[in-house]
C-alpha cells in the first residue's frame, strides 16, 4: 500500500517540519533495518526501545522522510519531516485510511479464550463466500492492527480481525482504528484477572469492542449476566447461549463434533462442545453475510486447529493433545471436559500453571482440582509452583513437577503406549519443550 505526502499528512494531521521533496507515492516503514527508497519510517516506541533512536539510520540507508515526536530530531538529509505528538497515534490513522479506502465488511473478535479459534474458523468458511483477509498469529494489539491493515489486499471483501487487550481501554482503541461492522465477544473469563481486578472490568474491557461498532451493525456475545450488564451498544445484538432451543442432536466423538443449529446440521472435524459454541459465533456472522447453510458446512468442516490450540499428533506411541497456547480455569475445565469425554483409552492430564489470575490464583488452581474429582480412571501430571494445588486437590493418582525438566522422561517410564495425553498450561510454561523431548528417542 502507498500513500501520497498529502495523504499522510491530512491523515495524521502532522506538522511539517522540512519539506524539500513530496513527490510520488511512499510506503510506511516501521523498521529502520529494512528500509527502501521512497520509504517513510515512521518510529515506534516498545518496553525496551525507541524507534527514535534510528531516525538517522533509516534516513542514512534512504528514507524519502520520516515522523518524528521529537522535534529536536532534524536530519537534513530527509526530503521531509513531520511531526506526530504521538507515533503509534499516527500509525493508527494512517492503517485507518487504508481500511476505510478498501472498505471491506470489517469483523472483530475478542475473548479471555478462543478467540483465535473462532477467528480462523470465522476465516474457513466466509472464505467460502468471500475474498477475506485475517489478522495473523498473535497480531491482537495496535502494532497489530496496523500490520494487517496495511497488508491488506486491494480487493478484499471481508475483513477479519482479532483484538487482545492487557487492560481497560485498549479494546477501544483497536475498534475506534478499525471501525467494525460486526463485533464478536467470545466469551469473559479469568485470563488478565491480575490485571483488570475483576470479572466485571474484565466483562467491561471485552464490551469496549462495541464502542465503534456501526450504528446498523451487529454485537454478537456469549450470553452472560456480566456481559449484559456493561453491554453498551444500542443496535442488534445476538447473544449465544449454548442451553439455545436452536442447539439440539449434539453428537461429541474423538477427532468430530456434530450438530443441529436453527435446523441445520453442521460438523467440525474436532471434538468438543467449546468449539461447538465457537462453531455458533460464526454461523451467526455467516447468515448475517448472506452465506448459505451448505457453504457454512463445507467451512466447518474444512476448518483445522491450529498450533498449540487442540492440536492432536501420535508422538511416541502416544495420543497427544496439545493445548497449551494458553489456559485460565474456564478453558481448562472445557478442554478437560472434553478430552474426558472423548478419549477412551488410558487418559493422562498434563496441566501447568495458569497464569495472571491475580490474587486467588492459588484458590482457581485448587478449584480444578475439586474439578477433576467428578471425573474417574484419570492420572495427572501437574508442572509449576500453582499447578501443584491441582493435584493437592484432586482424589487422582498424581506426580507434581516445578519445572519441565523430567516430564516427558517420566512419561515415557509410567505411561503405557496408546495412552492419550493433554497438555494444557498457560504460553509461558513452554510445554513444547516437553512435547518435543518426548518426541526424542
Amino acid at each position: 500500500m502507498k500513500f501520497t505526502f498529502d495523504e499522510l499528512v491530512k491523515a495524521t494531521n502532522a506538522q511539517v517540519l522540512q519539506c524539500q521533496n513530496t513527490s510520488g507515492t511512499l510506503k510506511i516503514s516501521t523498521d529502520s533495518r529494512n528500509i527502501n527508497l521512497n520509504d517513510v519510517y515512521l518510529p515506534l516506541k516498545g518496553e525496551n526501545f525507541d524507534g527514535h533512536d534510528f531516525i538517522k539510520s533509516a534516513v542514512d540507508k534512504g528514507a524519502r522522510g520520516y515522523f518524528t515526536s521529537d522535534k529536536s530530531l532534524i536530519f537534513p538529509l530527509a526530503k521531509f519531516i513531520l511531526y506526530v505528538e504521538n507515533t503509534l497515534e499516527a500509525y493508527l490513522k494512517i492503517a485507518l485510511m487504508y481500511k476505510e479506502r478498501i472498505n471491506p465488511v470489517t469483523i472483530a473478535i475478542t475473548g479471555s479464550s478462543g478467540k483465535t479459534t473462532t477467528k480462523e474458523m470465522m476465516a474457513s468458511v466466509l472464505e467460502e463466500a468471500y475474498r477475506i483477509h485475517k489478522s495473523p498469529l498473535n497480531h491482537n494489539n495496535e502494532v497489530g492492527l496496523c500490520q494487517t491493515l496495511l497488508s491488506m489486499p486491494a480487493d478484499t471483501e471481508v475483513l477479519i480481525l482479532e483484538m487482545g487487550m492487557r487492560g481497560l481501554g485498549e479494546i477501544d482503541i483497536l475498534s475506534k482504528y478499525s471501525k467494525p461492522d460486526i463485533a464478536v465477544i467470545v466469551n469473559t473469563g479469568s485470563t488478565h484477572l491480575e490485571r483488570l481486578g475483576s470479572l466485571k472490568n474484565i466483562a467491561r474491557a471485552k464490551c469496549e469492542i462495541a464502542n465503534h461498532l456501526h450504528e446498523e451493525g451487529l454485537l454478537i456475545a456469549h450470553d452472560t449476566k456480566l456481559i449484559r450488564s456493561e453491554n453498551k451498544f444500542k443496535g442488534q445484538t445476538i447473544y449465544i447461549d449454548f442451553d439455545s432451543p436452536d442447539l439440539r442432536d449434539i453428537k461429541l466423538e474423538q477427532s468430530s463434533s456434530e450438530f443441529v443449529y436453527k435446523n441445520e446440521k453442521y460438523k467440525l472435524n474436532i471434538e468438543g462442545e467449546h468449539n461447538i459454541h465457537n462453531a455458533l459465533f460464526v454461523i451467526n456472522t455467516a447468515l448475517k453475510l448472506g452465506v448459505s447453510a451448505e457453504k457454512i458446512r463445507q467451512g466447518l468442516e474444512k476448518y483445522k486447529p491450529i498450533e498449540k490450540r487442540w492440536e492432536v499428533s501420535e508422538i511416541a506411541g502416544y495420543k497427544v493433545i496439545n493445548d497449551s497456547y494458553n489456559s485460565n480455569p474456564e478453558s481448562l475445565k472445557a478442554a478437560i471436559t472434553t478430552f474426558l469425554q472423548t478419549q477412551k483409552n488410558t487418559r493422562w492430564l498434563v496441566l501447568g500453571d495458569m497464569k495472571e489470575l491475580g490474587t486467588k490464583a492459588r484458590t482457581y488452581h485448587k478449584e480444578i482440582g475439586e474439578f477433576l474429582n467428578g471425573f474417574d480412571n484419570v492420572k495427572l501430571i501437574t508442572v509449576g509452583e500453582l499447578a501443584k494445588f491441582i493435584a493437592r486437590t484432586s482424589k487422582h493418582e498424581s506426580k507434581e513437577f516445578a519445572d519441565n525438566n523430567g516430564v516427558a522422561g517420566y512419561i515415557k517410564e509410567n505411561a503405557e503406549k496408546g495412552s492419550a495425553i493433554l497438555f494444557k498450561a498457560s504460553r509461558s510454561m513452554k510445554f513444547e519443550e516437553i512435547i518435543k523431548e518426548l518426541d526424542e528417542q
